[in-house]
């Protein structure tokens, strides 16, 4: 017989006849007046009243996993929920993304979009001209937004799991770096200035641009040996703000090589409420930064004139070439994972030179080609074109060839 009772004045409990516990729970009115109802199971009675927990305290938060939603709805419903756990900057990227997707998907139901809808927007999306990152960026975003419905029971599963990935086209780009000559130029030929110092500055230690132009006095050490990251700029909506590192990793205290510890101090000396200031007390827009950047490699003349986050990949390229392992500089640099530093490598010519000769002394061998005269007789001409005549002549030609030691 089946058990009933009153599940804390929720909704009625009760253990059905296949084992299962179900709780039934009045959830408003239909149109015609009549009281709707809806049933959670489980195996347990904890379980069930889990479910109406998590139920309710959706619909305290405005998701109503009832309403049949339309993709665009609850793409906003996703990213308004997410977009705190990620910077500002962050958040201006997703909104690009988020708007080709709902281009393309619009209202169309949520429970509706299958595996082969998504294949079939992300080859669209490849012959409008998308490149990889883009199309990766898009099927990331895609994933997340039917995760949380799938996570809500909107979906029974998520179809972007189940959609075949795209093979890459081409080469992936290459980031550029300095080279170690080009390094050595720098800091022999940059001007004694704010802008020089802070090159400087990015080359001996692999900060983000943003890391530097968020330092204020205090996060850097009276001799200039140490730099405390705690903070960095933020882009909102074309506005930098002071905010938090790009991740939890990127807290942290760095080093600063004694031949640029100089560039530090100087910094630290002629700063005001941020090393790097627009309007007084205000930080500077990283843009900004780049044109100073920019002119000063420019009056070096000796070297390609690339971005500041170039500086960046030259620390760890760099560092790699010098022998240093690669969870040292992971950690100096701030990266998530040792993955990311690998991402960020640039060998050098003479590294991949200097690989190939050892393997050259290792394993020895002749520097001459082999000498084959003494052991091979010239086959005649005769011979070779008979090969390409009938069947009869492809085997005297063959047999003759069979011939010459």
């Amino acid at each position: 017989m089946a058990k009933r009772r009153r599940a804390n004045g929720e909704g009625t409990l009760r253990q059905r006849n296949d084992g299962r516990w179900e709780c039934t729970v009045m959830v408003g009115f239909r149109d015609n007046g009549q009281r709707k109802y809806r049933s959670f199971y489980g195996q347990t009675q904890k379980e069930v009243r889990a479910k109406l927990r998590k139920y309710q305290e959706e619909l305290a938060e405005g998701l109503d996993t009832d309403k049949l939603w339309g993709f665009s709805e609850w793409a906003d419903f996703w990213f308004e929920s997410h977009k705190d756990n990620v910077t500002p900057t962050t958040q201006q990227s997703y909104k690009y993304t988020l708007r080709i997707l709902k281009e393309h998907f619009t209202d169309r139901a949520l429970r509706g979009i299958k595996p082969l809808d998504v294949e079939n927007f992300l080859k669209k999306l490849r012959r409008e001209g998308a490149s990889n990152s883009r199309l990766s960026q898009c099927r990331g975003m895609l994933f997340q937004i039917f995760h949380k419905a799938e996570a809500n029971d909107l979906i029974r599963k998520n179809p972007v799991a189940f959609a075949e990935k795209l093979r890459k086209r081409g080469p992936e780009p290459t980031k550029e770096a300095f080279t170690a000559e080009e390094v050595k130029a720098l800091m022999a030929e940059l001007p004694e200035n704010k802008t020089g110092w802070s090159i400087r500055l990015l080359l001996g230690t692999g900060m983000r641009t943003q890391e530097l132009l968020a330092l204020e006095p205090k996060h850097v050490a009276e001799d200039g040996s140490l730099i405390k990251i705690r903070q960095a700029i933020n882009m909102d909506k074309g506005t930098a703000k002071i905010g938090m590192p790009k991740s939890r990793d990127s807290y942290r205290d760095v080093p600063v090589p004694e031949n640029v510890r100089y560039s530090a101090r100087l910094l630290r000396e002629q700063a005001g409420t941020y090393l790097w200031e627009g309007k007084p007390g205000q930080p500077i827009n990283p843009k900004t930064f780049r044109s100073y950047f920019k002119k000063a490699l420019e009056e070096v003349g000796s070297v390609r004139v690339l971005t500041p986050h170039c500086c960046r990949h030259t620390y760890v390229s760099q560092m790699q070439a010098l022998g240093v392992d690669l969870a040292t500089i992971q950690s100096i640099v701030g990266h998530a994972d040792v993955d990311m530093t690998k991402h960020y490598l640039h060998v050098q010519e003479p590294i991949r030179q200097d690989a190939i000769a050892r393997f050259s002394e290792a394993f020895g061998g002749s520097n001459a080609p082999p000498d084959f005269s003494s052991n091979c007789k010239i086959v005649p001409l005769s011979i070779l074109s008979n090969m390409h005549k009938g069947n009869s002549g492809q085997n005297s030609g063959r047999e003759k060839l069979r011939e010459v030691p």
